[in-house]
């Protein structure tokens, strides 16, 4: 199953995906709850229906077995995916960490740096906490500090936790797990290599952007994460392409180690790390102010675009 945040004249709502033969479409969640199942009080957001529902969106699983059965009706807002204006999936997250999750770009960032892979990386699944009120959705422009001379990107997946949890066992921190996204945790290489001399970080470097989407996937329909490809393209040109099966540490396990003594809420987003050479500074260059960024996930995951620019001083 797919969700999103649709931007609509009313305001952020929530939209399913439903196939209609060689064609798709978004419904607006609410409306078609109360049309197709008689359910008036479905959330307008998607952390709401989390909060409501859990991991399994059971809400939401009814009314797309029902719009398939059925049909949908003509009173229902709905649109198709080249007219849906689509926000982050989650806007407004409560918390929002990133691992460190892959070797081959903690080994080829860390050369970059002159450092090799201190023995304590094999041992915890590190992360830091970034800006939760500075997510994106696709296509929004993203805004880099001024002067920043090594604009980058970082080609990584989100997960959104669907319930809340404290001190989970890594099997339960998995089945909190309610989708996961395409993440972009935009870096601002110059001033981050500077702060970091500090021995914090890497703030002030990433708290500036970070965009997610297009849409949530959930856990049963995602399938085997291990074989899930992911590609950035710069101005249509590949620049990365590698999977997630190389990730040091599960999904359960990295959640479970965040969580030990603290409590994460429905909504919450936290994202892998960037796979092995997904990003320009493992390969060397850098973006350039109008340069087009599209993480692409393949058609279940879709495609999340932006095109960067840097503030003037």
């Amino acid at each position: 199953m797919r969700l999103a945040t649709l931007r609509t004249h009313r305001g952020e709502r929530v939209a399913l995906w439903i196939a209609q033969g060689d064609e798709s479409i978004w419904l607006d969640l609410c409306e078609a709850a109360e049309r197709l199942t008689a359910e008036p009080e479905i959330p307008s957001s998607l952390i709401s229906l989390l909060e409501q529902d859990g991991p399994e969106l059971k809400t939401a699983r009814r009314v797309k077995a029902a719009a398939e059965a059925d049909g949908v009706p003509s009173e229902v807002s709905a649109w198709r995916a080249e007219e849906a204006c689509f926000a982050s999936p989650i806007p407004r997250p409560g918390a929002f960490l990133d691992f460190y999750a892959f070797e081959e770009h903690v080994r080829r960032a860390r050369a970059r740096r002159g450092l090799e892979i201190v023995p304590e990386w094999y041992k915890y699944p590190v992360y830091y906490r970034s800006n939760q009120r500075s997510f994106l959705g696709p296509e929004d422009e993203v805004w880099f500090p001024p002067n920043e001379t090594k604009m980058d990107f970082e080609l990584e997946l989100g997960a959104v936790l669907g319930k809340s949890v404290t001190s989970p066992s890594p099997d339960e921190a998995e089945a909190a797990i309610a989708g996961f996204c395409l993440l972009n945790d935009w870096s601002a290489r110059a001033i981050q290599a500077e702060v970091m001399k500090v021995g914090l970080g890497p703030n002030k470097g990433k708290d500036f952007a970070s965009s997610l989407g297009p849409w949530l996937v959930t856990r049963d329909e995602i399938g085997d994460l291990a074989e899930l490809e992911l590609e950035a393209r710069v101005n249509g040109k590949q620049w990365s392409r590698n999977t997630l099966g190389t990730m040091n540490w599960s999904w359960g396990e990295m959640i479970a180690f965040a969580a030990e003594g603290v409590t994460f809420e429905a909504g919450d987003v936290f994202g892998s790390g960037t796979v092995g050479g997904g990003c320009g500074l493992e390969l060397g260059q850098f973006l350039e102010p109008g340069d087009k960024v599209e993480l692409d996930g393949g058609p279940l995951l879709g495609v999340l675009a932006a095109v960067v620019r840097r503030n003037e001083a």
